[in-house]
């Protein structure tokens, strides 16, 4: 049996990671699963999910810094109306979803890995989806 969890969050600036580890590991604890995947996904088409290093903030700062000069906000060629392309091409870069192995009742991440929710067009409320998908088991 597979279950879906939705989470909403605000994000606070254009351009922002949130660790969301912790939530989805409270759905794998919430439901039971001890062997499984996990399904991180996210239903905006200016935000997107993400996994990358969790211990050095820094690297979040440098990836938006990044970001910022791939994909410029301002460029007299965008077409798009609401100004805001450059955040489409962050989200559709980043992608919007993730899987991940649970394995033991846990997320099967690296030492210093973390999920991410990657805010590109806030302040915001958004939401992201954890669907937690288990292996021959019945989950409650």
């Amino acid at each position: 049996m597979d279950v879906l969890k939705s989470y909403k969050l605000h994000t606070k600036n254009r351009d922002q990671m949130i660790d969301i580890t912790a939530q989805v590991e409270d759905s794998i604890q919430e439901y039971g699963c001890k062997e499984g995947t996990a399904v991180i996904y996210c239903p905006h088409t200016t935000a997107g999910i993400t996994i990358n290093e969790n211990a050095d903030p820094d690297v979040k700062t440098d990836m938006i810094r990044r970001f910022d000069e791939v994909y410029p906000w301002f460029d007299e060629k965008d077409r798009h109306a609401e100004g805001n392309t450059a955040a489409h091409m962050k989200a559709s870069t980043v992608g919007s979803s993730q899987h991940v192995i649970i394995t033991g009742g846990r997320l099967l991440l690296g030492t210093w890995q973390g999920v991410y929710f990657c805010e590109f067009d806030g302040p915001r409320t958004r939401t992201f989806y954890v669907k937690v998908q288990a292996d021959g088991q019945e989950i409650s």
